[in-house]
C-alpha cells in the first residue's frame, strides 16, 4: 500500500469474517445495511479524507503491474482508466476484456451516475470527473461470476433492479427482443465470444436478452 494510504472498507453487515480479515489488514470498517449500489458507494465516498481514492469492490483483485501503476501515479489527471477482466465459471471472458472503467479519481472531483437505460436505476453505476483521465497500466481482475448459477442470480436482480425504473410497452419489448438476435451474433463473432466456446456462447445469449428481459419485466409490473 503506498505510504500514507487509508483502507476504508464498507461492509453491508455481512456474517462471515470480512471485518476481522479487514481490520486485521489495518482498515477502517464502517458497517451499514444494504441499501443499493449507488447509495454505497456515495456513502463510502462521504468517508474518504484522501486527496485520491481508488474503489475496488469485493470481488475484484488487482494485479502486480495494476498495483505499482498506482504506486509510480503521476497524477497529472484528475481520475484514471484501468482496464477490467470479468471472468466466468474461472475463466476470463474476451466480450468482457479490457473494460476501461474509472476506478481511480480525486475524491474531490468524483461523479457517480448510472449506465442503465432508466436514470433512476441503482445499478451499473459508473465514476466520472469534471475533467482530464489518464489510463493505468495492468489489470482489475473481476471474479463476478464464479458459477452459472451465481450468473443466473444477478442476471435476474439486475433486470429486476433496471425494470423497476423503467416504462415499458409489449410493442416496445417485442422490439427489444427482435434487437437481441443480432445482437447475439455480434457478441459471438465481433466480440469473440465464440471463442470462449459454451462459455462464451452463454454469456453472449444471455447479455443480448439483457435489454429484452428489462423491458419484458418493466411491461408487466
Amino acid at each position: 500500500m503506498p505510504e500514507g494510504a487509508h483502507l476504508l472498507v464498507v461492509d453491508a453487515c455481512s456474517t462471515d469474517r470480512t471485518t476481522s480479515i479487514a481490520r486485521d489488514a489495518g482498515a477502517e470498517v464502517i458497517q451499514r445495511e444494504w441499501r443499493g449500489f449507488i447509495d454505497a458507494r456515495l456513502f463510502a465516498l462521504a468517508h474518504v479524507h484522501t486527496e485520491w481514492t481508488f474503489m475496488l469492490d469485493a470481488d475484484e483483485v488487482i494485479d502486480a503491474r495494476l498495483r505499482h501503476s498506482i504506486a509510480a501515479l503521476d497524477p497529472q489527471y484528475l481520475g484514471y482508466r484501468v482496464g477490467r477482466s470479468t471472468y466466468f465459471c474461472g475463466r476470463p471472458m474476451r466480450i468482457w476484456a479490457n473494460e476501461r472503467i474509472l476506478r481511480l479519481f480525486r475524491t474531490a472531483r468524483a461523479r457517480l451516475r448510472t449506465t442503465a437505460q432508466a436514470v433512476q436505476a441503482e445499478v451499473h453505476e459508473a465514476w466520472s470527473v469534471d475533467g482530464p483521465v489518464g489510463d493505468l497500466d495492468g489489470t482489475l481482475e473481476h471474479f463476478s461470476y464464479p458459477t452459472m448459477s451465481a450468473y443466473r442470480s444477478k442476471f435476474d436482480t439486475y433486470t429486476d433492479l433496471e425494470a423497476r425504473a423503467a416504462r415499458s410497452t409489449s410493442s416496445q419489448a417485442t422490439a427489444q427482443s427482435f434487437w437481441a438476435v443480432p445482437r447475439f451474433l455480434w457478441l459471438l463473432f465481433a466480440r469473440g465470444g465464440i471463442q470462449d466456446g459454451w462459455r462464451g456462447i452463454y454469456v453472449s445469449f444471455w447479455s443480448a436478452w439483457y435489454a429484452a428481459t428489462v423491458a419484458w419485466k418493466a411491461a408487466h409490473r
